[in-house]
């Protein structure tokens, strides 16, 4: 058996998510959005923590997934980075999980579009996938491209 690993996990849709638990600064409840004119669509604005401004980065439109139905506030799981805090806007929140790292896998080749970029593996479970977030490439957001 391998060594296990920390995970903080977190729902988009249906899909079921985890970080690196030494990556995660905090989970917070929704906070209010800055707007940043001209940012990327995955950029959702700026958010003020306790003083430090932190870019939120929307998850479901970084995964290229539908928006978020109307009047449901996201969950923030703010990660440090290379380059600062980032806020991960999330669905819902989930527990920390403790997995051995007999159960890891590469992204499965069914997986297409950015998620294939941006899920560095998966760990089997007990009835469901979780599926591991590459942080480097998931907060290097793409360029505005404008129209």
């Amino acid at each position: 058996m391998s060594d296990p690993k920390q995970y903080c996990t977190f729902f988009l849709d249906e899909l079921f998510f985890g970080v690196n638990v030494l990556d995660v600064q905090e989970v917070i409840k929704f906070q209010p959005v800055t707007l940043v004119p001209l940012a990327s669509r995955v950029v959702s604005g700026l958010i003020n923590l306790r003083g430090q401004i932190v870019t939120a980065i929307d998850l479901r439109r970084r995964l290229e997934l539908d928006d978020r139905e109307e009047g449901i506030p996201p969950m923030n799981v703010v990660v440090r980075t290379d380059h600062g805090l980032v806020s991960l806007l999330v669905d819902d929140i989930g527990d920390v999980l403790e997995v051995s790292g007999d159960t890891f896998e590469p992204p499965p080749p069914t997986m297409k579009g950015v998620a294939r970029e941006l899920i560095a593996g998966v760990h089997k479970l007990d009835g469901h996938l979780l599926l591991l977030l590459d942080m480097p490439k998931v907060v290097l957001v793409p360029e505005f491209k404008g129209g």
